[in-house]
């Protein structure tokens, strides 16, 4: 479906509430070090990241290298300092979603991996700094699963978008 990208992650529990989500959404995440906590069976156990199972999970060793294993992907980036909003953005299956680690977001040289009208951002409160990793990808994986007609989602069907009618009777 999608891939989702993060940057330098630093939180183990943040990554495993990201690992679930990829595994009930379909999305491939990938991982780019350096990591802030290890990926040991132990260490993965211990942060809930045992949905890796259920997901599929690649580790990168640098940007470069995880942007060369998904020839062909239009990446997005999304930073605070993004120029669009995230759910302007159009969205096909095989995009890349890029996400900044918790504390630091996206260097430069990281940003520059997303074209200018593809850095998007979440809108939020004037005066907040930021969302929780986790609670940012999860708006806008959904954002663009919701745009492909949450392919290959189990359950109930998708509500269909509201039509309104003409004023006349």
């Amino acid at each position: 479906m999608f891939h989702v990208i993060l940057w330098r992650p630093e939180i183990a529990p943040n990554t495993g509430n990201i690992i679930r989500l990829c595994a009930n959404s379909g999305c491939t995440l990938h991982l780019v070090k350096p990591l802030g906590f290890e990926l040991t069976r132990r260490a993965v156990r211990r942060a809930g990241l045992d949905y890796a199972e259920l997901a599929q999970v690649c580790v990168h060793a640098g940007l470069d290298a995880c942007l060369a294993a998904l020839p062909g992907a239009r990446v997005f980036a999304v930073e605070t300092s993004g120029a669009e909003c995230y759910a302007q953005a159009r969205f096909v299956p095989g995009d890349a979603l890029l996400f900044g680690s918790e504390t630091r977001g996206l260097s430069a040289a990281a940003l520059a991996s997303a074209a200018p009208e593809r850095r998007l951002a979440i809108p939020m409160r004037a005066g907040n700094r930021s969302l929780n990793l986790a609670n940012a990808v999860a708006l806008v994986v959904y954002e663009a699963w919701r745009q492909n007609g949450f392919r290959e989602a189990a359950g109930p069907a998708p509500v269909p978008s509201l039509s309104l009618g003409s004023d006349e009777p």
